[in-house]
Formats: C-alpha cells, structure tokens, sequence
C-alpha cells in the first residue's frame, strides 16, 4: 500500500512512507514539541518525493491520534486534516500506545512469539498514560481502554513487560519488571496500518479527531489563586503563635 504516517504525540517528531511494491521505508526523525510544526509537513514532501509519490497516491493517510501532548496532537490531526482534504485521501487515527507496543514487538528476537506489554508514555504533572496490549496470534488485542494516572497505581503481572518512555522520569515509581525503551514510532504506525485499516478504521479527512484523556491540562486562574492561598493559610497555621 502507499502510505504516509506520522507522530508528533511526543518529544520526537518520527514521519514513515512506504509505496507498493517496494520493501523499503523512507523515514525521518527529529526534534518533536514545538519545533515539530515547522519541520512536519517540509519533510512529509520530502518522503513523499524520495519515495517517488504524491499525495494524490496515497491510499491512506496515519496520525498520531493520542494519547500525547495536547499541541502535539492539534499540531498531527490539523495537518493530517488540511493534507487529506487536498489529496481526497482517507485519514487513520492511531492509538500512539498501541503503535509503542507495536515498536517493541519490531525489537524483540522473535517479533511473532506472544508477547504481553504494559505500554507507558509520559504524560507530565507528574502522571503516565497507559494500556495494557497484548500480542497473540498474529494480532493485538486490548482488553481495556487506555488510562492516566500515577505512576505508583499501576501494576505489572508475572510475564508481562514494561515498553515506553517513562522511566527516566519516574524510573523507581514505576512496577519492577523488564522494560522495553520504546516510542510510538511512524514505522510502528505503518504495521498497524493494514489491519486497521482492514478493520474499517480510516475517516473522511471531516471527522478525524486528535483523542485525549484528561478534559483539562492546566489549571484555571481561579485555581492557582485558590491553592497559593490554602497553602499560605497552611503555612500561617504552621507558625508558632507569639502572644504579647
């Protein structure tokens, strides 16, 4: 198949194509966060041109679809959107903590043995988002949507396996057990592709949407002043009273 996909869901930017009847895959990997906007859709044409493409050629276009940094995932879904819309060609939103146990499973020795991930991604303020994926016969399966929550509050069975990118920032706070280094990669995403899109997955460029887990990333000023104050009255009320 001729696809595209990309990924600014975290700090790394990662864009995949792949043409039929061609075994190879043109890839580019840099810098994600802010600077992903600007280098996104350059180095998208610039794939697409090595790979001898247009985008009217495209059978399909893959995203990043969540869970991630909120900018990261307007930034994907709003250039998959203007892309698709131009080109007539159907998006695939990807679950990035699927396409992390996806990039996993590519490292293990034998990538088709069953394999049982616990997949983690950062997710700041002091949080992770989560899933658990398992790989049987051929295909993933999920038995539960994905969550966010403390590192401390998940858990880690015998024979399964921690894949992600959590553990330089909570490293102990995280279930002990194998860890596997892993992001949701472009390339990840174009192996999932097929199945999903085999599944009914792809959208009109109209109704892709970016899926997020909290309902809020920041707090209100409101908020800010409500917990500055309870903190100074904690702090006043810790103090030791002088009398005159």
């Amino acid at each position: 198949m001729n696809l595209l996909a990309f990924d600014t869901s975290t700090d790394q930017l990662s864009i995949a194509v792949t043409r039929r009847g061609s075994a190879q895959v043109w890839t580019y990997t840099g810098p994600g966060g802010a600077q992903a906007s600007s280098h996104l859709i350059p180095e998208i044409m610039a794939l697409l041109a090595q790979a001898e493409l247009s985008l009217s050629q495209l059978d399909a276009i893959a995203f990043g679809a969540g869970p991630g940094s909120f900018t990261g995932l307007r930034s994907a879904c709003a250039v998959a959107q203007g892309l698709g819309y131009g080109a007539n060609v159907p998006l695939l939103p990807v679950d990035t903590l699927l396409a992390v146990a996806e990039q996993a499973r590519g490292t293990q020795t034998d990538p088709a043995a069953p394999l049982n991930l616990l997949a983690v991604l950062d997710a700041r303020m002091d949080e992770v988002y989560s899933a658990r994926c398992i790989w049987q016969g051929g295909q993933w399966q999920r038995p539960a949507d994905w969550e966010v929550g403390k590192p401390e509050t998940l858990t880690l069975e015998p024979g399964w396996q921690l894949a992600g990118n959590a553990f330089a920032a909570y490293g102990p706070r995280l279930p002990q057990g194998p860890q596997i280094t892993a992001l949701p990669t472009a390339s990840a995403m174009l192996r999932l592709a097929p199945a999903l899109l085999a599944a009914g997955l792809a959208v009109p460029a109209a109704q892709a949407l970016p899926r997020y887990i909290r309902d809020k990333v920041a707090q209100t000023t409101a908020e800010r002043a409500a917990i500055k104050a309870a903190a100074v009255q904690a702090t006043a009320a810790d103090m030791p009273q002088v009398r005159a």
